[in-house]
């Protein structure tokens, strides 16, 4: 893919769209169009299992016309496709409601001067190329202990996209990514009882990457490590969330001020700014900048340029995640966070992740969260778990078919420390979570 070129193309091809729906009567219009390419390559058992290919690409047009939208989408970029398009989306707004919150958001807040965040590293890579790498990660994770009997297996992804966004304010803007990523989840055996484990690596640039071998061991070791698992009797201890879990928690923050949530008023958050929604060590940034992280974008969905800003200071909630559309029900400035947040960053408050395991004598690890249990309306928080007791700072006994009970709001206020543990996999970036106390509902 030329970058260069597929930048040109897509951000011509959405200015098209735009004059000719202006042309057709359209009071306001937007589009984004987008070209997306990858491989996927997987192995099982030593053996090739599949070969996926991707090559898409797509445009779509959203027009207001007296405060009603309509929207329509192509993937044939020809001039007569295009005029199709646009002309369904002006026909569906003719039938559409009154919105008076519709539209663009204010011109004054595109990214018209935007940074190269250094978010596209291509990776030439060929089937054969991404079959030896799975190859790889699947024999270290099966050779590194007898007792994995089995394999799910090994996964090497590569992909890359060129995406572009131009609006009537006469803003367009277009800009490159790549995304790679290593997996691989096996299957460990004692005494007849099965336990399956997995992990994965991703980043922007393919050097990021842990190495095959890295993802493949730490996948055996982690299926083995639940091997004689038992119940807990029902306890009421500290939960230890590692990173890679911790992000889930923040997600359901997300969820909960996120503007939809808000203007509905279905969220146990509601109108919570300013008030004391984590305890007082918590401190959470959106950096939607940083230089080639995976959820740093110059702009928004709404051609909005995106800023850093502190989201919580000292668990105080300093505002919203909002849309221009969201915060014009809300009768407050959208945040760029139009399609999400970008980097998400929770930060560290202690400088070890041995502090947080040692921080009592008696702690539940969770390793596992199944089901949905969790309710952003009412904060009512129930998941089945598996884990690990950990005893004196040592894990001791491998745990499954318990549940984690509280509530979100006691439970956010509970936090008693965050680990440097990191996990940059993602647009929510924290550390493992001690929280002070919950219900882990057992045998």
């Amino acid at each position: 893919m030329d970058v260069i070129e597929a930048r040109r193309m897509l951000k011509e091809t959405a200015a098209e769209a735009i004059q000719l729906a202006r042309r057709l009567g359209a009071d306001q219009a937007e589009a984004g169009a987008s070209f997306e390419e990858g491989l996927s390559v997987t192995v099982r058992l030593g053996e090739l299992e599949s070969v996926e290919r991707q090559r898409d690409r797509g445009l779509a047009i959203t027009v207001y016309q007296k405060q009603c939208k309509g929207s329509a989408s192509t993937a044939n970029f020809s001039p007569e496709s295009v005029e199709e398009a646009v002309r369904k989306a002006l026909s569906i707004a003719s039938f559409t409601a009154v919105d008076p919150y519709s539209g663009l958001a204010e011109a004054e807040l595109m990214a018209y001067d935007y940074p190269d965040l250094d978010l596209h590293h291509p990776w030439a890579l060929g089937v054969a190329a991404a079959e030896s790498l799975a190859l790889q990660a699947e024999d270290a994770a099966r050779t590194l202990d007898p007792r994995i009997k089995n394999s799910e297996g090994a996964t090497v992804s590569t992909g890359a996209a060129v995406q572009a966004y131009a609006n009537s304010h006469g803003f367009a803007g277009a800009y490159a990514t790549s995304t790679h990523s290593i997996s691989c989840s096996v299957i460990a055996e004692r005494d007849g009882a099965l336990e399956r484990d997995y992990w994965f690596t991703l980043a922007r640039d393919r050097h990021g990457l842990d190495t095959p071998a890295e993802v493949g061991r730490e996948a055996a070791r982690r299926a083995l490590r639940r091997l004689g698992a038992r119940q807990l009797a029902t306890c009421k201890v500290p939960v230890l969330y590692p990173a890679y879990l911790a992000k889930g928690l923040f997600g359901h923050l997300l969820a909960s001020i996120g503007g939809t949530a808000q203007y509905r008023k279905a969220s146990f958050l509601l109108d919570a700014c300013g008030e004391q929604v984590f305890s007082d060590i918590v401190d959470i940034d959106e950096e939607p900048l940083l230089p080639g992280a995976i959820g740093s974008a110059p702009y928004d969905n709404d051609g909005v340029a995106t800023r850093p800003r502190k989201l919580v200071a000292h668990g105080l909630l300093q505002g919203y995640v909002l849309s221009s559309y969201s915060a014009r029900r809300l009768g407050l400035s959208t945040t760029a966070n139009a399609g999400g947040v970008h980097n998400l960053i929770v930060r560290p408050t202690v400088s070890s992740l041995q502090d947080l395991l040692a921080a009592h004598p008696r702690l539940f690890l969770v390793n596992e969260l199944l089901g949905q249990g969790v309710n952003t309306v009412t904060g009512d928080y129930s998941r089945g778990a598996a884990g690990f007791l950990v005893e004196n700072g040592e894990i001791t006994t491998p745990v499954h078919e318990v549940t984690i009970a509280g509530n979100l709001r006691e439970l956010f206020r509970r936090i008693e420390a965050i680990g440097p543990d990191t996990d940059r996999r993602g647009t929510i970036q924290c550390g493992s979570v001690l929280v002070e106390e919950l219900t882990i509902a057992g045998s």
